[in-house]
């Protein structure tokens, strides 16, 4: 602090005469004072920012009809807000997938499983991110344990059938696709993926039947159709394949699809993502 120039010739001034400082102590009184008196005024600590609210369940239900990627940023602040959220940690899990971000979803679901191990549909979460990334062997643990613990729901093994395929342990993942069947013997999704192994295997004969009545079953929509669409065009039915790529698809893809076909001469397609989709409802 800077003394004025008149307080500072005051206290030199009794620096220099200890004996008149001691015989006259009230003479530093106003000294002081007017020290004290100079001083600016403190400011007030500023107020801290208002806390955050969780949203209302009203709101939570709204925005699941956003798109994904807003329903992704919507989630990560309800995370942000309470940590402790499992039912944010789970929807951003998936609103991430659904983004593509495969690699984040499997982090958010895996900080999911760290605070409760057991959560069912964290486990399968877990698994759908690494399958979506072609990464089934890192998958098939998370299916077996989700399966472990709903020995009646075919989601984990139809998952777990699919993580074995990626992994290459096709005996295995052929035994997992038929339990997912016996489970659910009508879902769209159970009969798309053993009939999708059929046809990876060079086997569309046995492919067909299944993937049409995966394409009938109550539920189905285009996935289920455009597989069926192409095992049928590598069987060389190709005005029936047509006839249901044309439901779905804009007609310059179906051209190039039908193109595709008639040059194909491998009876196996690619296994891709897009053909597993039906396993991640």
């Amino acid at each position: 602090m800077c003394l004025k120039p008149a307080l500072l010739a005051t206290a030199l001034a009794l620096l220099a005469t200890p004996v008149l400082a001691q015989t006259t102590p009230v003479a530093l009184k106003p000294a002081a004072a007017s020290v004290v008196a100079a001083a600016p005024p403190q400011a007030k600590p500023a107020a801290p920012p208002p806390k955050l609210q969780k949203a209302t369940p009203e709101q939570r239900a709204e925005v699941e009809r956003l798109d994904p990627l807003a329903r992704a940023a919507f989630w990560a602040r309800e995370v942000d807000v309470d940590p402790m959220d499992y039912e944010a940690r789970l929807k951003l899990a998936k609103a991430l997938r659904a983004l593509g971000r495969y690699d984040e979803a499997g982090q958010a679901a895996d900080q999911l499983l760290v605070m409760q191990p057991n959560n069912l549909e964290g486990l399968l979460e877990s698994a759908r991110a690494r399958v979506a990334q072609n990464e089934g062997f890192y998958a098939i643990e998370s299916a077996q344990k989700a399966e472990a613990l709903a020995p009646n729901d075919w989601r984990p093994v139809s998952l777990l059938a699919v993580a074995l395929e990626q992994a290459d342990r096709e005996p295995e993942a052929l035994q997992a696709h038929r339990r997912a069947l016996q489970l659910a013997p009508n879902n769209p999704a159970t009969l798309t993926n053993l009939g999708m192994y059929y046809a990876t295997h060079g086997q569309a004969a046995q492919a067909e039947p299944l993937l049409r009545q995966a394409a009938a079953a109550p539920g189905a929509g285009a996935q289920e159709r455009q597989n069926l669409a192409l095992v049928l065009g590598l069987e060389g039915k190709y005005a029936e394949a047509e006839q249901l790529q044309r439901q779905d698809l804009p007609p310059e893809q179906v051209s190039n699809d039908q193109a595709y076909l008639r040059a194909a001469t491998d009876p196996a397609p690619t296994r891709s993502w897009d053909s597993l989709k039906a396993a991640t409802p």
